[in-house]
């Protein structure tokens, strides 16, 4: 759980030194403020969405069917091992449709 309340606080921390990063490199060159403003905070949402994506992907199991051309599955985020065997099951065994 604690991992969790830690994914945001890093989002912000990353996303924001990604702007001031890239903002800093392109205030060297002049570039008018609004436009500077507008390049950093589309430079900060992106960064902050890929960590928070990233974070996202590494906590979500996927069961897949198990039947060749077929593209069925469940992806589950944060469920006991009761929980994650049951979706496993319903995966592996869904009605195919040919």
């Amino acid at each position: 759980m604690k991992r969790q309340r830690l994914v945001l606080p890093v989002a912000v921390v990353i996303g924001t030194a990604f702007a001031v990063a890239i903002g800093w490199r392109l205030a060297s060159y002049h570039v008018p403020l609004t436009l500077l403003m507008a390049c950093t905070s589309a430079l900060f949402v992106t960064a902050f969405t890929l960590v928070l994506r990233i974070a996202e992907a590494r906590s979500t199991t996927v069961h897949r069917c198990r039947m060749e051309g077929c593209t069925f599955m469940v992806q589950v985020r944060h469920v006991d091992a009761v929980d994650n065997r049951r979706w496993q099951e319903i995966a592996a065994t869904h009605p195919h449709r040919f």
